[in-house]
């Protein structure tokens, strides 16, 4: 038998009847009672019920009573939805367990709950009569415990999952510039978690307005003190049904006005910014200029030095990175390591962000261990910029100043300066959505430098820039970083990068310094494999022998310097020192190995082929187009590769 199915309006799957057919009953069962409520209504009387005197005083007393309900949860609910989502803590779902608790416990239980904590007779009713003359039972303020009671909840879930949903970085990078913890929480996590607090304000005076149990069990049906709409609608099915329905349909349509307008956001997850319209990057960037001047760019901040201080950098890093970093004013160094090496976590321990790694530090004459983020005088600017989405680029850039107590009007003029010196000063009326990558990378840069940190810490600032804009910003950022007076760390991946921009190349592996040297001893004797293939080239670890090295991966290399037998060592092999031959090569190669062209890439203008064997570890060879045209290479293709003993650099470990 062939099973139905019924096709949606569209190009997607078929929906199963067996699941479509229970879907429509269920609209059905939710929707037939509200269809009932249109029906039934007297629409001739349906404006004399609403006008009713006991209906509009109940009305009121509903606004009144919601609002305030409304306003107890705002200054409840908020910090309690921010401490579920940022603090962590011993019994946290049991505490998100009895926030919730009144959303699915009976509303009469409620309120039988309320008059024994809050009752004459209860926990704490005696106390707060006796002492502030306080009767919430059958009062208009028990009507507002109630409504609170019941409705709280649904402000403290909604907003929880949208500071849930809001990444820490851009809170991490308010503090990093020097704003409290409370002027970051109203100035950065609430704008950005708007949607979700306006979802779960509307939610929870929506329940309030329609509360019904808790009220009449806590604090009774008295008309004009606690006899609210719903309350009215109960005592109206008795007497006039005729206008309890006229009633019930004006509760429905605020209720469902609510619901409309809120189109599903229930959770109000803060939605990922978006680019509309970005403007073109500029092509050529303008020339940076001589920097700005004391008067536009050089804000006093409130207690701060001078412009030009000078702020040497010495930490001790332990915990899961272990290091100590020793550097003079104006050095800048390049943090290199593969995935999972510990250079995020130092920089998150020079911040004094994080519980993983602890970092003893001071910076010039000051030691700044015990202090918190936003006092360290550290900048921190991550790999996407954490631009603030709700701040224009001006103010993103003048909210390290504005947060060190430096006057508006100020901290704006010297804001515009330094976009006006990274080359952005045209875009600052835009809000992050509006700036390209690199616009956006230029106006974070700017915010760090505005701020005069002693610490300037770049996460892979130029990541996620094309080639071309990551040339102009890197030419923007190396001018900057010549007249920085304090020390800069640049984790990258880039060996551009780490050559161009940095005085020092520090690699990390495992936590650890491997190696801590300039770039151009990193360059030619690199002592970590990964950083000798991010330099471009072949790295190969091994055991010292007679003639070279016995390799980790299988097979041998013939070296002419090889070390001490014994001694831990690595091979560099540059690919332009590998020779490419499709017939075994007799002369002068010592080191031959038969393989399989396995991929090949363009770099430049040559082409780097990678060749697999299963003598020696995967080797890279750099040959032109022309020779990997004669020599008929492609994927598949069977070779021999050849290097000289003499191009094989070993470095000791």
């Amino acid at each position: 038998m062939k099973r139905l199915r019924v096709r949606p309006s569209g190009n997607g799957p078929r929906t199963p009847v067996v699941l479509a057919v229970p879907a429509l009953l269920a609209v059905a069962f939710l929707v037939l009672p509200l269809v009932g409520v249109l029906v039934r209504t007297d629409w001739a009387s349906f404006a004399g019920h609403l006008t009713q005197p006991g209906t509009v005083q109940a009305l009121k007393l509903s606004l009144l009573v919601s609002f305030w309900a409304l306003g107890l949860s705002l200054l409840l609910g908020v910090p309690l939805a921010w401490l579920l989502a940022r603090v962590p803590f011993r019994g946290k779902a049991l505490v998100r367990s009895l926030v919730l608790l009144p959303m699915v416990l009976p509303p009469t239980v409620g309120g039988v709950a309320l008059l024994l904590a809050f009752g004459r007779r209860g926990l704490l009713g005696p106390w707060l009569e006796s002492t502030f003359g306080i009767t919430l039972p059958f009062h208009t303020s028990g009507a507002v415990v109630a409504a609170t009671f019941v409705a709280m909840p649904f402000l403290v879930i909604s907003l929880e999952g949208a500071l849930g949903g809001l990444r820490p970085r851009y809170e991490e990078t308010a503090a990093s510039l020097g704003a409290s913890p409370v002027r970051v929480f109203f100035t950065v996590t609430l704008p950005m978690v708007a949607p979700g607090l306006l979802a779960g304000a509307a939610l929870t005076w929506a329940r309030a307005l329609g509360e019904f149990g808790a009220t009449i069990t806590f604090a009774g049906n008295l008309p004009g003190t606690t006899q609210t709409l719903p309350l009215q609608v109960y005592l109206l099915l008795q007497e006039e049904p005729e206008a309890a329905t006229s009633v019930s349909l004006l509760l429905l349509a605020i209720a469902m006005g609510v619901l409309v307008a809120l189109r599903g956001r229930w959770t109000g997850t803060p939605a990922s910014p978006r680019r509309t319209a970005p403007a073109p990057e500029p092509e050529p960037m303008p020339e940076p200029g001589p920097g700005p001047s004391p008067e536009t760019a050089g804000a006093a901040l409130p207690g701060g030095e001078a412009d030009g201080g000078r702020w040497a950098l010495r930490a001790e890093v332990g915990g899961f990175t272990e290091l100590a970093l020793d550097a003079d004013p104006g050095t800048t160094i390049a943090v290199v390591g593969p995935n999972g090496a510990g250079k995020t976590t130092l920089l998150r321990a020079l911040l004094g962000l994080t519980p993983r790694a602890h970092a003893t530090l001071r910076l010039g004459d000051a030691d700044v261990t015990e202090l918190p983020p936003h006092r360290r005088r550290v900048a921190w600017v991550p790999q996407d910029g954490a631009l603030f989405p709700h701040l224009s680029a001006l103010s993103n850039t003048a909210y390290g100043l504005r947060a060190h107590g430096v006057p508006r009007a100020e901290a704006r003029r010297a804001a515009q300066a330094w976009l006006d010196r990274l080359g952005v000063g045209r875009l600052s009326h835009r809000r992050p959505a509006q700036l390209s990558g690199g616009q956006a990378q230029r106006v974070a840069l700017a915010r760090a430098l505005a701020t005069r940190p002693r610490l300037l810490l770049l996460d892979e600032p130029l990541a996620a820039l094309d080639q071309t804009t990551r040339a102009h910003v890197r030419h923007t950022l190396r001018s900057h970083l010549a007249g920085f007076g304090g020390v800069c760390l640049i984790v990258t991946h880039d060996p551009v990068e780490a050559v161009s921009l940095a005085d020092r190349v520090l690699v990390l592996e495992d936590g650890r310094t491997l190696q801590d040297a300039s770039p151009g001893e990193v360059s030619r004797h690199p002592r970590s494999p990964w950083v000798a293939r991010m330099l471009g080239s072949n790295a190969w670890p091994g055991a010292a022998s007679a003639e070279g090295l016995a390799l980790d991966g299988g097979g041998a290399l013939v070296a002419a310097e090889p070390p001490p037998p014994g001694t831990r060592a690595l091979a560099i092999i540059a690919p332009e020192a590998v020779a490419v031959h499709r017939e075994k090569p007799g002369g002068s190669p010592r080191n031959v190995w038969p393989g399989t062209v396995r991929e090949i890439t363009a770099s430049g203008s040559r082409l780097r082929v990678l060749v697999t064997s299963d003598r020696a570890p995967d080797l890279v060879a750099e040959i032109t187009p022309q020779a990997a045209a004669e020599l008929g290479l492609a994927d598949g293709v069977s070779v021999w590769t050849g290097v000289k003993a003499t191009e094989v650099t070993v470095v000791t470990l």
